[in-house]
């Protein structure tokens, strides 16, 4: 049985929010533990360990009443939409994914992260141009992990709203009764999005509409669409083939004059999947498409459900059809190679062998990046956390925000019986939770390097630029980079295919140069654990690096030659940036306090006292990595007990943190938090920049 008692303290307002920021961290917290009610709301919150979930709304009440100071501030999306190339409205055929799995909300609802053994995680990003979440809620809020992981690739996100069956219609009824009725509604799900930091919606009505409630479907979907367009820059509203002009549920599974009143008020079509490759050829002679073919989406339902073209591992049957007519696709459900299968723990190689499968029929975007550009190939998941190739922690996790930019995964054939594979590997890596994995057969007859393209990405480079490549090469094998870079006059986005690239082959600096000296020296005491660490100097100007390539040759004489080399971390760095110092973080400020007396979510039969506290502070986004969270005792339970060392809590990817079960002395105590910003090239940033706060506590003797 677990005891809740919480600091009696009312709801934190904005202003006591900059107040305390404002407060010197010198300062010591003072807390009276009483045992009242929770103030955190249990739709934010869990009700056992007060961790922060994300989760979406079920009524329309809820929908209706919904304010933005009341929004979850852990549920926000920190990661700003990337730029990519081409940008979406030049994608003549795109590629979404609806994410659909299990009623949703399971292990991603946990936006910090949770402890998951075989969780399901997406990182086939270079593929994908549209991701939606979705459930079967009223309306669906995509979880804050999957937005950060899709907007560092460039990825736009789209949330879903939903009406369905008999409780459907009566949904819409009230709401499509009238402009002001429909308008509210599309007022708050503007608000929402804009509030969460994510771009859309997916409009989805399940259900017969009465004949004025179909009349104003059109006007409520212009209404929204505009809304969005104005709040969001860039976003999507999309329509679900469901409902046609005369309110009945009729699925056409192609746009025709039915439903087209619909598609003419957003963004787009998303068709329902049983359609033929009839239905794709009348749509491509229908006027009302003509001029809008990519903002067609053909559905594709992986789970193969009904009479559809393809599906499961044949998906790409699918995507082959819809190609050939010129439209986008809208892959449902892919989740189905995690879902269907027992074994979890084959989940990463029915993944990629599903997307291989499809990948003659998609089209790579590049992310577009400022330096520094930054990768350990982190996918978000995995059996142990890493630090500069060493354990940080050792259990299996998952956190999608902590997903790093993703290479291209592929596999190629070579000539004669050679080939090339790359593919995410978590049995080492460096930073995060996997490494690069390149394996593969040089035949003898394959004299020169084998060149695996690991990256397609469009980062200007600085005058002087430092690059550095951590691996590990197999026995026999020599690693080294080549970068294709073109003049920056030359890369326009209206057309991206014709640009000119040049092979740049960095050399590498010898151990002694300045500037790894100087490199190794921000990092700090390094143990490589059986990692290279190479860096080179790129002395260019007015250039963009396109494309970043490993190679693989052998050192011996001429034989086949197997290989499995593993790539740690690439980084691409402007040298001044060396030299820039780091910053302070600032107002470390801890609230929401909570305080549980039991084993907490532990096996062990023992009861403890648990801390829970939202930490809160400045720090620039742009700089870090990510933060580490320390605590320390400084105090307690009696006098000749020393204090205690630092010991690690989590990681956060924002300046916000929930410390949750956190094993404390009995009061009276006095215990310290500590958090550590690391920056994006993991450089060590110095103690004094650290954030600190002593939190002091006591019994309430008045009980």
């Amino acid at each position: 049985m677990i005891m809740r008692k919480v600091v009696d303290q009312p709801k934190t307002t904005r202003k006591e929010l900059e107040s305390c920021l404002d407060q010197s961290m010198d300062s010591v917290i003072c807390e009276v533990v009483k045992y009242t009610p929770s103030p955190l709301p249990d739709k934010h919150y869990d009700v056992d360990t007060t961790e922060p979930i994300s989760c979406g709304l079920h009524t329309m009440d809820e929908l209706l009443s919904w304010k933005r100071s009341e929004a979850n501030p852990f549920g926000v999306a920190v990661v700003p939409l990337a730029r990519r190339e081409p940008p979406l409205d030049r994608c003549l055929r795109r590629t979404l994914v609806s994410h659909d799995m299990m009623g949703g909300y399971l292990d991603d609802r946990f936006v910090q992260g949770t402890n998951a053994e075989a969780p399901y995680a997406f990182y086939h990003w270079q593929y994908v141009d549209i991701f939606n979440y979705f459930s079967h809620h009223l309306v669906t809020i995509p979880p804050a992990v999957w937005t950060n992981a899709a907007h560092k690739h460039g990825v736009i996100v789209i949330g879903t709203f939903i009406t369905e069956w008999t409780e459907g219609a009566a949904v819409c009824e009230a709401f499509l009764k009238d402009e002001e009725s429909y308008r509210a509604v599309a007022d708050k799900l503007v608000q929402i999005s804009h509030c969460y930091g994510f771009d859309g919606w997916l409009i989805n009505i399940e259900n017969i509409l009465s004949e004025a409630a179909v009349q104003n479907a059109p006007l409520f979907l212009r209404y929204l669409t505009d809304q969005m367009h104005e709040r969001v820059p860039g976003s999507l509203v999309l329509w679900y083939d469901s409902v046609i002009d005369s309110g009945q549920l009729k699925w056409q599974n192609e746009l025709n004059q039915s439903n087209r009143v619909f598609f003419d008020a957003c963004d787009g079509f998303f068709t329902n999947y049983n359609w033929k490759e009839e239905n794709l050829k009348g749509m491509e002679n229908y006027l009302g498409v003509q001029g809008r073919q990519a903002d067609i989406y053909v559905g594709v339902d992986v789970f193969a459900r009904g009479e559809v073209v393809g599906g499961m591992f044949e998906t790409n049957k699918a995507l082959e059809i819809i190609r050939k007519h010129n439209f986008s696709a809208a892959i449902f459900a892919p989740g189905w190679v995690y879902e269907s299968h027992n074994d979890k723990s084959e989940f990463r190689k029915n993944q990629d062998k599903f997307w291989a499968l499809l990948s003659d029929y998609l089209y790579i975007h590049r992310g577009v990046s400022l330096l520094p550009f930054v990768s350990s190939f982190c996918q978000g998941f995995g059996k142990t956390v890493y630090w500069q190739g060493q354990h940080e922690t050792k259990r299996s996790w998952f956190n999608l925000t902590a997903q790093e930019i993703q290479p291209l995964y592929y596999q190629q054939a070579l000539e004669g019986q050679g080939w090339l594979r790359s593919s995410g590997c978590p049995e080492d890596a460096w930073n995060g939770s996997c490494s690069l994995l390149l394996d593969g057969l040089i035949p003898a007859s394959h004299t020169a390097p084998v060149c695996a393209k690991i990256f397609s990405i469009h980062v200007p480079l600085a005058s002087s630029t430092l690059v550095s490549l951590i691996y590990k090469a197999s026995p026999g094998i020599a690693m080294s980079l080549e970068l294709m870079t073109a003049d920056a006059s030359q890369c326009t986005y209206n057309d991206v295919q014709e640009v000119k690239l040049t092979s740049v082959s960095p050399e590498v600096l010898d151990n002694g140069h300045q500037l790894v000296n100087q490199f190794t020296q921000l990092y700090g005491n390094l143990n490589p654990n059986g990692w290279t660490i190479r860096c080179s100097q790129l002395e260019l100007r007015g250039c963009i690096l396109r494309e970043v390539c490993v190679k693989i040759e052998r050192t011996g004489r001429p034989k086949d030659m197997p290989f499995s080399c593993r790539v740690g971390e690439l980084m691409v760095l402007d040298v001044a940036s060396l030299q820039v110092p780091s910053d302070r973080i600032q107002g470390l400020c801890i609230d929401d306090v909570v305080w549980l007396h039991g084993a907490g979510t532990s096996p062990e039969p023992a009861t403890y006292l648990l801390l829970n506290a939202t930490l809160r502070w400045d720090y620039p986004a742009t700089l870090v990595r990510h933060f580490k969270v320390y605590w320390r005792r400084l105090r307690g339970p009696h006098p000749s007990i020393p204090p205690g060392q630092l010991v690690l809590v989590g990681r956060s990817y924002s300046n916000l943190f929930r410390v949750t079960e956190l094993r404390v002395p009995e009061p009276p105590g006095l215990l310290e938090l500590v958090v550590e910003p690391v920056s994006k090239m993991g450089f060590r940033v110095p103690e004094s920049h650290w954030g600190r706060r002593s939190l002091s506590y006591t019994e309430d003797v008045t009980k």
